[in-house]
């Protein structure tokens, strides 16, 4: 039996580190691309998402509106702000030093709906079923983004000029919950239009969005709603991803080969998880400061 008490020891450590320990160990994780024209300036750009923000969360949202000391020259918010009913007024106070940057944005499926009760060992099998929690006041969200000037780049497009590089942004909705209209997505003669990089933004990283922004000529898509697997097997890496991104891209940057040009993929693992779960392991809580550098 001694060899059955060495396992609940085991699962008991894990335990204790996961829930109690590695869910606060908020990290800034650093990466460059090149990516600008030749002779561009770097542009730095803040990654943030599913932050899954409850009120009663201190040290989180210390640690988020800190963030604002990185002084980014783009903040991307790939959703999943929310973790509970009563967060609104806590996330865009945390996120106030951000708001004064520029910034675009979209919606995870928690930034609509409140998170609900679920049987973590589902995810197993596959992406989580849609669920629709106590509805949230999402315009108020959007509103607080907008109104400090962020782009809404749920189903849209946006512009912005940065130290001189000319973006154009596109976005969709939520594609876990199949609100993302691929649709509205133009062509690439379109998108590339007086721009000098096309940025793609996106809560979930399905594949179909990641095929659809590579046809459309995007060259950096940034997404989240995967939290890195949560949690993982070290040597191993991601039990799953909940879509059907593979478990090997569930965080960080990856290049996908798509008609001919090359897009990179940059997935959060986010700081964050639901109210319901609250456990990381062998998976950090993140954001993602990239800097972007002309090509050679």
């Amino acid at each position: 039996m001694a060899w059955l008490w060495t396992i609940l020891g085991i699962c008991a450590l894990a335990a204790i580190w996961g829930i109690g320990i590695e869910r606060h160990l908020f990290v800034i994780r650093r990466e460059s691309v090149r990516i600008l024209p030749v002779g561009s300036q770097a542009i730095s750009v803040l990654h943030i998402g599913d932050l899954h923000i409850a009120p009663w969360q201190k040290r989180k949202l210390a640690w988020i509106k800190k963030l604002g000391e990185l002084a980014p020259d783009l903040v991307v918010d790939t959703g999943d702000n929310l973790g509970h009913a009563s967060s609104i007024g806590p996330t865009l106070t945390a996120l106030k030093p951000l708001l004064e940057r520029t910034g675009v944005f979209v919606n995870g499926s928690n930034d609509y709906h409140a998170p609900e009760l679920r049987n973590p060992l589902a995810y197993l099998g596959g992406p989580s079923k849609v669920g629709h929690g106590k509805k949230l006041e999402t315009a108020r969200l959007v509103g607080g983004f907008t109104s400090a000037g962020w782009l809404d780049l749920n189903n849209r497009q946006g512009r912005a000029v940065i130290k001189g590089v000319s973006i154009n942004f596109v976005g969709v909705d939520d594609a876990h919950d199949g609100l993302d209209d691929l649709a509205t997505i133009p062509n690439q003669d379109v998108l590339a239009s007086g721009a000098n990089l096309v940025i793609g933004v996106s809560h979930a990283p399905y594949l179909r969005v990641i095929d659809a922004m590579g046809d459309a000529g995007v060259d950096l898509l940034l997404a989240g709603h995967t939290h890195g697997g949560q949690v993982c097997l070290p040597g191993f890496g991601a039990l799953v991803t909940n879509c059907d991104l593979p478990r090997k891209n569930a965080k960080g940057l990856s290049s996908w080969n798509l008609g001919g040009k090359t897009l990179i993929l940059n997935v959060v693992a986010g700081l964050g998880h639901s109210i319901f779960a609250p456990v990381r392991f062998a998976c950090r809580p993140e954001v993602r400061l990239l800097t972007l550098l002309p090509k050679d």
